[in-house]
């Protein structure tokens, strides 16, 4: 009787078998990326607080900037694709897989739904190939989870527009060259693609971090920068145009947050293999081995709802609620896996040497941004009972 091969304990379900050929090649194409050129520096990067600017050419030479765009440079990738090489940058840190996230589900999708074509034109072409960096200016000081209450205001003047007021933790805002600032008008909400260069625009860094330090948020203030009329984006009007790109970012987001999970129990797992005490390696151990089976069920369940999640959108048949379902669970339960790996590493858990605190502390941010644990529950929440329970 032949004997049978041991189960590989990173996909005890051989969820492998669901992806096709070019989903592999392109996961092990990031995977190679990610562990040639990220795990030998992100220690440094983030203890440095450090954005590795010189990496921003090989993710276009990728095709990563945009991927899941059509046209004007865009690999138009597959939504599934794009799920899984944003799981492969956030293994190496959250950070890389957020501004891949923000130059292409935010501020690319931004111009790419919402904008002319001039724009698409003038804007896309360069933001794919790397050269042009775009930022997503909608969280203010005074309105994270509510954004329909932001104070910045745009109002014509001639054929311009004038925006003032102030937007907080934009990611990569101090490097890009063009905006999607999101305002108030006498019409309602609006979006408008700024130049950064522009009059009046400043980007500061946000420092110190505790969180996704190898990775740029900023505070912005708008003082009288004045805009052409071909900055409007024409085709977002209220609240749905910036939401339409949210929902790009939190489906990114749920399968981006398992890499970080993965690699956090690669490491707890790792360890424990080789870490002796009482003359038994901890893997030998009851306690050990079910906090293991723990965090591989809930990465292989989570693994299952993100590629649901990604058959649906490749389908056009994705809908807000189903995005919140995932982004709730992923990232819950990528916390709690990474803080877990951090415990089974002892004291030396909490050097850069290993990734799971790392890990954890920068989840603490992706838990809030796109859409807090809180605001996915009351999305459900509506969705379950019919009635809106935000105010």
């Amino acid at each position: 009787m032949a004997r049978r091969e041991s189960p590989d304990p990173h996909d005890l379900l051989s969820i492998d078998s669901l992806l096709s050929e070019d989903e592999l090649a392109l996961r092990s194409r990031v995977r190679a990326f990610v562990d040639e050129a990220v795990r030998p520096r992100i220690a440094e990067w983030y203890e440095g607080a450090v954005f590795p600017v010189e990496l921003i050419p090989r993710f276009a030479e990728l095709g990563l900037l945009g991927m899941h765009l059509t046209g004007y440079g865009c690999a138009g990738r597959s939504a599934v694709e794009y799920g899984i090489a944003a799981a492969e940058l956030e293994a190496g840190d959250s950070g890389l897989r957020t501004f891949v996230s923000v130059q292409g589900s935010l501020a690319m999708s931004a111009i790419h739904k919402h904008g002319s074509e001039e724009q698409k034109v003038r804007w896309l072409p360069g933001m794919a190939s790397g050269e042009i960096i775009g930022c997503f200016g909608l969280t203010e000081p005074g309105s994270g989870s509510d954004p329909g209450s932001m104070t910045t205001f745009a109002r014509r003047d001639g054929s311009d527009w004038v925006i003032n007021g102030a937007k907080r933790w934009i990611g990569l805002a101090s490097i890009a060259q063009v905006a999607i600032i999101w305002a108030q008008t006498d019409d309602g909400i609006r979006g408008f693609a700024v130049p950064t260069d522009t009059k009046g625009f400043t980007a500061t860094p946000i420092e110190p971090k505790l969180s996704m330090r190898a990775s740029i948020q900023c505070d912005i203030e708008l003082v009288d920068v004045r805009v052409p009329a071909d900055a409007l984006l024409p085709g977002a009007e209220g609240l749905r145009g910036p939401f339409a790109c949210l929902n790009e970012a939190r489906y990114g987001i749920v399968w981006g947050v398992l890499g970080a999970a993965r690699d956090s129990y690669r490491a707890a797992l790792e360890y424990a293999q080789q870490r002796l005490q009482f003359d038994r390696p901890l893997a030998a151990y009851q306690l050990t081995q079910r906090k293991l089976a723990d965090m591989a069920v809930e990465i292989e369940k989570g693994q299952l709802l993100a590629l649901h999640l990604g058959r649906l959108k490749d389908q056009g048949r994705l809908e807000p609620h189903q995005i919140s379902m995932g982004k709730l669970n992923n990232t819950r339960i990528a916390i709690e896996i990474a803080r877990e790996a951090r415990a089974m590493l002892g004291g030396n858990g909490i050097t850069l040497d290993h990734s799971p605190l790392r890990h954890a502390n920068n989840l603490e941010s992706v838990r809030t941004y796109e859409g807090t644990d809180e605001v996915h529950t009351l999305v459900l929440g509506q969705a379950i009972t019919g009635m809106p329970a935000f105010r």
